[in-house]
């Protein structure tokens, strides 16, 4: 046993429907909301950074096995509260769950510990890209397009315009949404590049509508 597979939730029974509703019936719940979440695994993420990196890699996955979707959040929740202990061999690895019982809420939260490792060390920025670059999966693609969400001044926009201009024509919702999420937020730093790039690509009416929010 470890702190990881010892680890339970107490959740609420009243939250479960509701919270199913929300994920459209995808995911079962522990009926667990998100303070009540943060504040139950609290100290489990604390312990998470003292234990060794193979003990926290087998906790990262016995977590996200669980099938109860607060289990995987708690999972990504201790992979960001690890991710200055993490090299490029450990985020490589765990890109397999991003596309394992994938929907939006968890591809964003993966999308986090990404944007703060490249933050942390820019100098792998590309490296990190490239995982996600190109790949079959559209939920590996988003976190190329976001991968650098909220950066201002260290963003890449040769990194940004190769990502988006990849699936600039992928009639899919949550790809056209990360566009223009990308662009929108880039937007507040960079305003004229943001514009100078949606008159010289052709963009779904989504992203454009998404992108110039704050033009």
């Amino acid at each position: 046993m470890t702190i990881f597979t010892e680890f339970q939730l107490t959740g609420d029974l009243q939250n479960q429907a509701p919270m199913e509703k929300y994920m459209r019936h995808q995911f079962p719940f522990a009926g667990v909301r998100t303070p009540e979440r943060k504040q139950q695994a609290a100290q489990l993420i604390r312990q998470s950074r003292q234990v060794p990196l193979p003990e926290l890699l087998a906790g990262i996955d016995a977590l996200y096995r669980r099938p109860e979707r607060e289990y995987q959040y708690i999972a990504i929740d201790v992979s960001v509260a690890n991710v200055r202990r993490l090299s490029l061999t450990e985020l490589s690895q765990l890109t397999q769950y991003v596309t394992q019982t994938a929907w939006w809420d968890s591809v964003d939260s993966w999308r986090k510990l990404y944007g703060e490792y490249v933050r942390y060390v820019p100098e792998d920025k590309l490296t990190v890209f490239a995982l996600f670059y190109q790949q079959p999966n559209l939920w590996m693609r988003r976190i190329s397009i976001l991968l650098q969400l909220l950066e201002k001044q260290t963003l890449d926009r040769q990194l940004l315009t190769q990502a988006i201009e990849f699936d600039a024509l992928t009639d899919e919702f949550f790809i056209q949404k990360a566009i223009g999420w990308a662009l929108r937020d880039f937007s507040k730093y960079d305003a004229d590049w943001v514009r100078t790039f949606m008159d010289e690509h052709a963009l779904s009416a989504l992203a454009v509508r998404e992108g110039s929010k704050y033009l």
